[in-house]
């Protein structure tokens, strides 16, 4: 059995387990996602406080394993909430859904842990959603092995031209199109992305629309809940 003792973590979903506990769903710095169930923490005699698993709550957790499943044996809150408000806490629910959808469990990612709590520090600040959430869904691809090719043109791999417009193929990279072309995105934008570098609007709104289908060919061509949840009137870094 294995025993882990102060792990950091969030939760990122909980739902009812059994009559009293919960089963977690988390993303851990050393362990990547991870089941755990919280026995008994929805009875009045519990140990462990139900308020002390809410989502986007930085958390050092004690827990027990064997098999798939881990138990809570404790858990202790790090530093205050991050009360996220209005487009930020839609943008973190997106966030958390997206991450139990395409990380598998038990798989380590301390890169997209550290990103994870970089994005929570944003929106938990205010900041406009748009350009984060851009930078969170390109790390979360790196992470898992997904990693865009934003340099190059995937016909010729000659250097993406910034003037010039492509369609970005989720299992090539950009093709060379033009201007009109349904969900089409200039070569500066891409190569703002590679660079860490926040686009102008109308860049966000391209690289929104190409995230989305890169997500979907990763998702088996399903959709999120968050997206079909923010129709018909979702804020502008998710529509």
């Amino acid at each position: 059995m294995l025993l882990v003792q102060q792990q950091p973590a969030y939760v990122l979903h909980a739902r009812a387990y059994r009559e009293t506990s919960l089963l977690l769903e988390c993303l851990t710095r050393d362990h990547g996602r991870l089941g755990v169930v919280a026995r008994g923490v929805r009875g009045p005699r519990s140990r462990l406080r139900r308020a002390d698993l809410e989502p986007f709550q930085s958390l050092a957790l004690d827990y027990s394993q064997r098999g798939e499943l881990a138990t809570l044996r404790g858990v202790e809150p790090i530093g205050a909430l991050n009360r996220l408000r209005g487009d930020g806490l839609l943008s973190g629910l997106y966030v958390n859904e997206l991450v139990v959808r395409l990380c598998a469990r038990q798989d380590a990612q301390p890169g997209l842990f550290d990103a994870y709590a970089e994005i929570l520090s944003r929106l938990d600040a205010g900041a406009a959603p748009a350009w984060p959430l851009r930078r969170f869904e390109r790390d979360l691809l790196q992470a898992l092995g997904y990693a865009m090719q934003l340099r190059y043109d995937a016909q010729d791999g000659e250097a993406l031209d910034p003037q010039a417009f492509y369609r970005y193929q989720p299992d090539g990279g950009p093709e060379r199109c033009g201007p009109q072309t349904p969900q089409a995105v200039r070569g500066e934008d891409l190569l703002a992305l590679a660079d860490d570098r926040c686009p102008d609007d109308d860049g966000l709104r391209r690289l929104r629309v190409l995230m989305r289908d890169v997500l979907r060919f990763h998702l088996g061509g399903t959709e999120l809940r968050a997206w079909r949840m923010l129709r018909p009137g979702p804020p502008p870094a998710l529509r």
